[in-house]
């Protein structure tokens, strides 16, 4: 919000500088955008009269004037502005002025004529210019005043942004009321007094909806519309970012800034029958002042008369019911609407109004009677006639839906301990008594307080003290360390995500936290088939979509590290991804999302880190293959891999995760494509259902047998396509119940192997638990290994 600091200062001017204005209402809780000045720095310029005006005698477009700036003899100045008259007043550069732009003014000759100044336009003392031509002044401008003095153009323009709890102070008296309470001083509000009824004529208003519980409105005839808006309230709209109309529009735009009470003038001769408040029908329509049309729905509150909708109530009139310059008899309302019956409507269509802003935020309840007094007032000094007209005001309201300001208990207990030190009562009192809460004095050494009704932030008593605070100054309260007596616990998670995290963070990653909606773009990258669900109110571009693979957050966290020079980065992050069943991506709707818990890894640059003992080597598949495997370990999940078709996987090193035949995951490198284009280097990622890797285990002890195992090596020659998962299952199957455990210990191709084939040793452990186990009974297991080796695959031994 933007105000005028001349316009302030004039309900309430506290010893301070602009400067020091500005860092106090920040420290109030109300920050500060910018302030700026009106206009920029230029010296020199002065009220002039046009004195004297002749045609230049060597330039058509040229004109000879005098103009008297009140010194002893007037000035001889050529003019080239086609406005310029006898008797008008504008602002006359002198010699020596230093016009905006370090622009100097001389004395010189303009086709053969002397020149002793130069009459100026707006823009050439950084006003809007809203005309071709001079700036005209009033006939009352005093001659020879500095220009900055008598159009005020030392003023600053104050931007302040208010915080959604504080509508209150969404005008000047809001603002004044916190400067006077931080200065201790007593705001001058203007003198509003109502303007008596002079006519008889009464509009009927209904209320029908809970949204508004109290309305006013009031008939003004005989309006002069066409009245000209005084320069003073043109520059106080102007410096509040809000352009001059027409009178009318003029008057409630400068109440609304004023008092912060959202007003609206209907033309009364196009209200047909009653004023009603009421909702919306489904389906109504209404062409707005901005001449959008609109569809309404039931839960939108309106204004409507007997035939037709005038107005969305709290946001914006309809242009069929707007005053015109032919119209003449007004009907002006003033209401209080609930918040949450204009919260969310003015976005629905696209609008954001000054009227409601405020709403929505919540306009004082008290405030709408004032407010009507005070435009009628302004109607009756700026655009009255001798047949202008008031009607009384109609009132309609239902005290019982009006918002209620209970009374809230404080004591000087909770005030030193919430803010750890000690405030005098006295100060406390002063200080909720000037920020106009009805306070009493309790025997308990304590407070009952009331806020006032343009206060509905305060509710519990540590809003109380947070005002308590605010004025006392954030800057005055001490510093002090807490104290702290209590013993910490040792913290050790014991849950299987605790173990799992745990797992992770030995295995050298590091536990990411990242957003759910993440680019469009690199979702589409990682899958061009994905359907992702955009939201529907982003916080950026690049935040627009709910993510489908965790990768999509992990990527841009290792782009961010790498991109400082790290080399080496390993995070793992725990979160939901986003999808829609792989048989309904034609008919998805919000409720076929799924929401599937996902446990994600990504690597880049070295397995382990830089150390004097090993040489450094790059990351490969088996490297993370081997975490995979401790992952799995945790929830003691064996599990089978199979070459995996993901799209953003490189095709030969990547494997699709299975346990009991059903995908739990995949793990493997980028697509290099995929690579290049993100700025990456060789990358390494895997993702888990989460939900697999947490499977609750339940232990089953076995005693350890007493009697000696006996091992068995075995190398076969077999095709190199043949997944080692099936061999190795085929092993298991065929060595019989005495195999306590087989694992491969050497893989060869090369000299002495075919080309298609590779040579593959396994162990094999066998142990029995209550007995000492035969030559045959091994000999028999190893046959038959063996042969169903050769049977399965045509796998054939190879000699030593």
């Amino acid at each position: 919000m933007k105000i005028s600091e001349n316009w302030l200062r004039s309900w309430v001017n506290p010893a301070v500088d602009s400067d020091k204005l500005a860092e106090q209402l920040t420290m109030l809780g109300l920050e500060i955008d910018e302030t700026a000045p009106v206009a920029k720095h230029f010296t020199g310029v002065v009220v002039g009269e046009v004195l004297t005006v002749e045609q230049h005698p060597d330039a058509d477009r040229l004109r000879v004037t005098t103009v008297n700036i009140g010194e002893a003899e007037p000035l001889q100045i050529v003019c080239g502005a086609p406005n310029v008259r006898v008797g008008m007043k504008a602002p006359v550069a002198t010699i020596g002025a230093v016009l905006p732009g370090d622009f100097k003014i001389k004395k010189g000759k303009l086709r053969g004529v002397e020149s002793h100044g130069m009459l100026c336009g707006a823009s050439e003392i950084d006003l809007e210019d809203k005309i071709d031509g001079l700036l005209e002044l009033p006939e009352d401008a005093p001659v020879g005043i500095c220009i900055r003095e008598y159009l005020k153009l030392d003023d600053r323009v104050i931007d302040i942004s208010i915080t959604p709890n504080r509508g209150d102070c969404f005008s000047i008296r809001g603002i004044a009321r916190e400067v006077a309470v931080i200065n201790q001083l007593q705001y001058q509000a203007p003198d509003i007094q109502p303007v008596a009824a002079t006519i008889a004529d009464e509009k009927p208003v209904f209320v029908e909806t809970q949204g508004a519980p109290r309305y006013l409105g009031r008939i003004i005839k005989n309006v002069n519309t066409q009245a000209v808006t005084p320069d003073w309230m043109q520059e106080a709209l102007s410096r509040s970012g809000i352009r001059s109309h027409s009178i009318l529009v003029d008057i409630t735009n400068y109440v609304l800034m004023e008092l912060g009470q959202p007003l609206h003038a209907f033309d009364l001769d196009k209200i047909t029958g009653s004023v009603i408040v009421r909702q919306a029908k489904e389906g109504e329509k209404l062409v707005l002042l901005n001449e959008q049309e609109v569809a309404l729905q039931d839960d939108v509150m309106v204004i409507a008369d007997d035939e037709k909708v005038l107005a969305i109530a709290g946001i914006m009139g309809g242009l069929s019911s707007s005053v015109t310059d032919t119209t003449r008899d007004i009907f002006l309302e003033s209401a209080f609407f609930d918040p949450l019956a204009i919260a969310g409507r003015a976005r629905r269509f696209g609008l954001h109004t000054d009227a409601s802003q405020r709403y929505e935020r919540g306009v004082d309840f008290e405030l709408p009677l004032l407010a009507m007094h005070r435009a009628s007032q302004l109607i009756q000094q700026l655009a009255a006639t001798d047949e202008t007209g008031f009607a009384e005001i109609t009132v309609e309201e239902k005290p019982e839906l009006l918002p209620k300001r209970t009374a809230i208990g404080l004591t000087q207990v909770q005030v030193d301990k919430l803010l750890g030190f000690s405030i005098e009562g006295a100060f406390i009192e002063d200080v909720l008594t000037r920020l106009e809460c009805q306070v009493e004095r309790t025997v308990d050494d304590g407070w009952i307080v009331t806020p006032p009704s343009h206060r509905y932030d305060l509710s519990i008593y540590q809003d109380l003290i947070e005002e308590i605070a605010r004025i006392y100054g954030y800057d005055n309260i001490p510093t002090a360390k807490p104290e702290m007596q209590i013993t910490l616990a040792d913290y050790q998670d014991q849950t299987e995500l605790g173990q799992l995290r745990q797992t992770l963070v030995t295995l050298g990653y590091q536990e990411a936290i990242s957003f759910s909606f993440v680019d469009e773009k690199l979702e589409k990258q990682l899958n061009p088939d994905v359907q992702a669900l955009a939201l529907a109110n982003p916080i950026s571009s690049d935040l627009a979509v709910m993510r489908s693979t965790l990768l999509s957050s992990l990527i841009p966290c290792v782009q961010y590290n790498i991109n400082r020079q790290q080399g080496r980065v390993r995070f793992f992050e725990l979160g939901l991804r986003f999808a829609y069943p792989q048989d309904q991506q034609d008919t998805n709707s919000i409720d076929d999302l799924k929401q599937i818990p996902t446990l994600a890894l990504i690597a880049v640059g070295s397995h382990k880190p830089e150390q004097w003992h090993e040489k450094t080597q790059a990351m490969d598949f088996f490297d993370l293959k081997g975490e995979i495997e401790n992952i799995l370990a945790v929830a003691h999940i064996q599990a089978e891999y199979v070459r995996s078709e993901r799209a953003w996987l490189h095709p030969g090193q990547s494997a699709e995760i299975l346990h009991n035949g059903k995908s739990i995951g995949y793990l493997g490198r980028l697509h290099p494509s995929l690579e290049t284009a993100l700025d990456l280097g060789i990358t390494w990622v895997a993702e888990l259902d989460q939900s697999a890797v947490l499977q609750p285990y339940v232990y089953n002890f076995t005693e350890l047998s007493r009697f000696p195992s006996v091992r068995r090596d075995i190398a076969v020659l077999i095709n190199d396509t043949i997944a080692l998962s099936r061999i190795d299952a085929t092993i298991k199957q065929a060595a019989g119940e005495f195999l306590a455990a087989s694992w491969l210990f050497d893989v060869y191709t090369g000299q002495g192997v075919d080309v298609g084939y590779r040579s593959l040793a396994f162990a094999l452990h066998f142990q029995h638990s209550s007995r000492t186990l035969e030559d045959a009974e091994i000999k028999q297991a190893m046959d038959n290994v063996i042969e169903s080796l050769e049977t399965t695959y045509k796998a054939k031994l190879r000699a030593s």
